[in-house]
């Protein structure tokens, strides 16, 4: 293992320049909040009612808001820990192929994410909204922060999906680049010349024919046969 041995060594080093990365900066972000998401509502998200012990879900006492914040919220989390351990060995992948794959599949996930967001904040903050005050004595920050990083989450997702278009435009595959490139050289080659070019202009001089299929000669193109002449005889 290679030990940095000064401090420029480290500020260079794969792992520095990896955590660098746009696209790793937003995986960290959504795995935090998809993990704070998941545990205020895991924790604090079950209390009992003033006269009742049997636990409830603050959320309007809606055991779906509670499960849905925390089912998103944990496969969030596990969707982001898992990209970004294919994203740093993402220089490793040696077939295009895979790697476009891999990148729209990205893609995929970043948008659907951010649909699943969208619709869990609105179902949150809807909830909390028809829940009675004073109905449950704890779990209300808990409630509010879960809520404010749905949200969050939005963002970070639509700027994950945004970073996986961008690399599917950057990153395409080098057959379809060559054929890109081949058009480009044939069509130039099959452009008419233009009125300047060389070649439309014929040379003419006292010797010189000129070959155009218009101005041939019909000396030129039906060869006479010798004629014989007769000599009289002396």
């Amino acid at each position: 293992m290679h030990i940095p041995e000064s401090l420029q060594d480290l500020a260079d080093s794969e792992a520095v320049q990896f955590l660098k990365r746009p696209k790793t900066i937003a995986r960290i972000f959504a795995g935090v909040f998809s993990l704070i998401v998941f545990s205020s509502l895991l924790t604090d998200g079950y209390q009992n009612k003033t006269n009742s012990s049997q636990l409830h879900c603050v959320l309007n006492s809606s055991n779906a808001g509670c499960s849905f914040a925390v089912g998103a919220g944990l496969l969030a989390f596990l969707s982001c820990l898992a990209f970004l351990a294919l994203d740093a060995h993402e220089g490793r992948i040696a077939s295009s192929r895979f790697k476009t794959a891999f990148q729209l599949l990205d893609f995929i996930l970043a948008a659907l994410w951010t649909g699943i967001w969208s619709v869990g904040f609105c179902f949150l903050a809807n909830q909390w909204q028809r829940s009675p005050p004073g109905q449950f004595l704890l779990g209300s920050g808990s409630v509010k922060a879960a809520i404010t990083f749905a949200f969050f989450s939005i963002l970070v997702w639509t700027l994950q999906a945004y970073l996986a278009l961008q690399d599917l435009r950057n990153d395409a595959p080098v057959p379809y680049r060559r054929s890109l490139d081949e058009g480009g050289v044939v069509l130039t080659s099959l452009s008419p010349p233009s009125a300047a070019s060389p070649v439309n202009t014929p040379t003419t001089g006292p010797h010189s024919l000129s070959y155009t299929s218009s101005a041939l000669s019909p000396h030129l193109t039906t060869p006479k046969a010798p004629r014989l002449t007769m000599m009289p005889a002396n």
